[in-house]
Parts: C-alpha cells; structure tokens; sequence
C-alpha cells in the first residue's frame, strides 16, 4: 500500500489549534455593513379637493386585495389564478431555488466529514528495486490491504468571507420572496383589469344590440312612412346605413372581447378553447383606496423590497471580495483503520490518525483581487441607482393612477349629463319629424349621438374600474415588506449529520 505518513508535535498542534480557534472566534468581517441608501421621496400626493375628502377611505386588505370590489365571479377567478397559473409557478420555483441555494451557504459553517473505505490486493514484482519497502528482496509478493479512513476539514471563517457569503445568499433569498409577490400582484393585477375590460365590452355590446333592435323598429317605421308616400327613399337609405353600422360594431366587439376572454383563460391555467366567460354588463363602482402617505409607499411594494435586497446582497459581495486579501486558516484531521487482513481491520493496532492546519495567502494577483472589488463595488452602484428609478417610478404609478381616477370621476358625471341630453335630443328630433317639421336626417344624426355618448360612458366607466385596480396594484396590493424578516434560512445543528 501506498501512502504518507504525517509525524506531529502533539503538544504544539494542540496549542496551534487552540489558538487558530481563539482567531476564529475574534475572526472580523470585512466589507461594509449594508446601510439602505436613501432614495427622493414625495411629502404629500398631488390632489386636487374634494376628491381626497369625498368619501372615507377603506385599507387595501393584507391579502386577496381584489376582494375589496365585491365581485364573486372575480374572486373565484383570482383563487385559480393563484393555484394554477404558470409564470406565477416558475417565480415559485425561482423563490424554491434561492431558498435551497442559501441553505448550501450555511452549511459552510460546519466541517465536512467523509468516508472513503477502499480493498484492494496488489503483487508485487521480484525484480522490484532494492529501495522496495516490501521484504524479502527478489521474491515476489502478494499483498492485501483493507482501509477505512475518515477525514474531517474545517475552514475557519478568519475575516468573514464565509459569514458575507451567507448574508448575500439570505439577502438573495428575500428579494426571491419579494419576486414572488410581486409577480403575484401583477398576474393578479392583470386579471382584473382584463376582467373589467372584458365587462366593459359586455356593456358597450349589450348598449349596440338594445340600439339594433330600436333602430329596426324606426326602419320598420321609415319603410311603413315610405310605402304610404310619407317619408322618402332617403330616410329608408339612411337608417338602414346606421343599422348595419352598428350591427358591424357590436360583431367587431366580440372578436376583442374573446381575445380578453383568452388572456384570462391562460392566467387561470385553462385552455383558451375549454374556457368561457359569462357575459355581465358591468354595474361595479371603483371601490374607495387608502392611498396613506408617499413614504409608506417604500414598505408597501414589493418591487421596492426586491431591489433594496438586491443591494444588500451586492454590498455582501464586496465584503467577499475584500476578504480575498486575506489569508485562510483550514483545519483538518484524518483518522481511521488499515490491515492486510480484514478481521483485524478493527483492531485497535490497525488504526491511524493525523491532525493539522493550513494557512493559504495570494500574495501577488496581478491585480485581480483589486479588479474584484472594483468589480462588486460597480454593481452595488447599479443596485442603488436601480432601486431609486425603481421608487421614482413607483411614485410615478401612484400619481398617475390618483389623478386618473380624479379626471375619470369628473368625466363619468359630464358624459352622464351627455348622455341624458342625447335622450332628450333624439325624443325631440322623433317628435319634429312625426309632425313634419324637420327630415329624417336629424333623428339619424340624435341617434348616432345618443349610441356614440352611451359608448364612452361605459369606456369612462370600464376605465375608473381598471385604474383602480392600477392604483392598488401601484400601492403594493396591501404587501408589506415586514414580512420579509421571517423569510431567513437558519443553519440548524441537526444538519452537520444531513446527507
């Protein structure tokens, strides 16, 4: 058998090793301590009175926000999104992998321990030289040998290169965790403004059949005026022309009404072909949304979260690649049983052992440990730069979405008022023309008012239900990143014997 022989000062190892573990326990952390930078933030929202003061405000619920518009057909359809929908499955394994991926980091804090029993027989030649450790010299020689060696190795976290390791890997860990929340608010997000839309196309498709079939009754009239000499061919020409129109439009409607319809189908999980939405003209108010004050806004949203994480984990890696200028103190032992006969491989004679440390230091890198920090301490800039666009656009989403929905109110009550004076015009354009006073083309012009105005003010009204649905979603969807701290990997002793 072939091998080393390792002969030490037990006594000096012993104090060797007993201060390598002083060092260790006093081992420093270099790099800096991850401080959040700070980020521009608003003092109030910009809105205009009394739209603030209308009403009393209702909190976004910490969890299934979409509840808050009372609307059972949506939440039965969010509950699905959430238990079959892909995209929100791989952020889940995403999330799985970063969990996975910090528990490796903390097993660094234990020794490794393995096993590498062997048994072999070996001949050995009689023409060997005479430097041979085998006996009997110019006779060959068969031999056994039968080895069970355990080895044990410990790298002393000496300037905390292990312990920035782990502090990224758990930093990684919470802003996988934060990606997946807010994948969840924008897949969920997307659904009801999908839902809406598809509800408000149901309403403009309902208010262009209800026009058809008016419009069929006034031709019906026109043909029977025409036949009785009363009312002229053109008058015939000219309401067929705005019934098939809108016949037109409400066919066009339902090709994009299908197409939202099947967008929900794929957030759901189900086949476009197998899916079906019933068809409800929508009656649903935008419900009343605490917008609280600009700076909750930065614990509130979970894209925020996830960036303020990925700084922190940069800034664990300068500390990594700081500590490369650093030398590292490694401790290992080796022990074990080894015999040429296997029933005395137990023996207490047949046993063997060897302690020891290494001390390990670059000293010269051509320059590489210093291009790593500089390479680290670059990307922890991105990351600061990254996460304050990301709060600047964050304020931006609720700003927009706040006067959106101020515009959107003032302009639901307007094209109410529109709509009832195209009521009234068409009643009187019906009446003048009965009574001869004016041509048909006036009740032709009072009717595409009055469809035209009923249209937008159900586009206004989908639109108020959908930026609401924005501006919760721009609020964080009632997310709160305290729920992040019990997002953490601990090493736990029971994982020293974990395969």
């Amino acid at each position: 058998m072939k091998g080393r022989l390792v002969i030490v000062n037990h006594n000096k190892l012993t104090h060797g090793l007993a201060a390598g573990l002083l060092v260790c326990c006093a081992g420093c952390t270099v790099g800096p301590n991850y401080k959040r930078p700070s980020a521009p933030v608003p003092a109030t929202w910009q809105v205009s009175e009394p739209w603030r003061q209308a009403e009393p405000k209702d909190a976004v619920p910490k969890t299934d926000w979409w509840t808050l518009f009372h609307d059972d057909e949506l939440n039965g359809l969010e509950t699905d999104l959430l238990a079959a929908n892909q995209t929100l499955q791989v952020a889940y394994a995403h999330y799985q992998q970063a969990r996975a991926s910090a528990a490796v980091q903390n097993a660094t804090l234990f020794p490794t321990v393995a096993v590498n029993p062997a048994a072999d027989r070996q001949r050995y030649s009689g023409n060997r030289s005479t430097g041979s450790t085998i006996p009997i010299a110019g006779l060959p020689v068969t031999q056994n040998s039968y080895v069970l060696p355990f080895t044990v190795s410990y790298e002393v976290d000496l300037f905390g290169q292990r312990r920035r390791t782990i502090e990224a890997a758990q930093a990684a860990f919470q802003a996988n965790a934060a990606d997946l929340q807010n994948m969840q608010l924008v897949l969920t997000a997307e659904l009801a403004a999908d839902y809406f839309t598809a509800r408000q196309l149901d309403s403009e498709i309902g208010i262009l059949n209800r026009t058809v079939q008016t419009l069929q009754k006034g031709l019906d009239l026109v043909k029977s005026r025409h036949t009785g000499g009363i009312a002229s061919g053109l008058d015939v020409a000219q309401e067929e022309t705005l019934l098939n129109t809108t016949r037109t439009q409400a066919t066009l409607l339902q090709q994009q009404r299908k197409q939202y319809e099947d967008a929900i189908a794929v957030l759901v999980g189900k086949p476009a072909p197998d899916f079906r939405l019933t068809t409800r003209e929508l009656k649903a108010e935008p419900p009343n949304i605490d917008t609280t004050i600009p700076s909750d806004l930065l614990e509130r949203r979970p894209d925020i979260a996830e960036t303020e994480r990925q700084m922190a984990v940069a800034n664990a890696q300068i500390g990594v690649a700081k500590a490369a200028y650093y030398p590292s103190l490694t401790l290992y032992g080796q022990g074990g049983w080894n015999s040429a006969n296997i029933s005395q491989l137990l023996n207490a004679s047949s046993g063997f052992w060897a302690i020891g440390a290494n001390v390990a230091e670059e000293i010269f890198t051509g320059g590489a440990r210093r291009g790593q920090v500089q390479y680290q301490q670059a990307g922890y800039d991105a990351t600061v730069a990254n996460y304050r666009d990301t709060v600047l656009n964050a304020f931006r989403e609720v700003q927009d979405n706040i006067t959106g929905l101020e515009v959107l109110a003032s302009a639901r009550q307007s094209q109410a008022d529109a709509v009832d004076s195209s009521r009234r015009q068409l009643d009187l354009a019906n009446s003048r023309y009965v009574g001869g006073l004016v041509s048909y083309l006036d009740v032709v012009s009072a009717q595409q008012n009055l469809l035209s105005n009923e249209q937008e003010a159900a586009v206004i009204q989908g639109q108020r239900l959908v930026t609401s649905v924005l501006l919760v979603k721009a609020l964080g969807g009632g997310w709160d990143a305290a729920s992040l701290a019990a997002v953490h990997v601990k090493p736990q002793l029971k994982d020293i014997v974990a395969p």
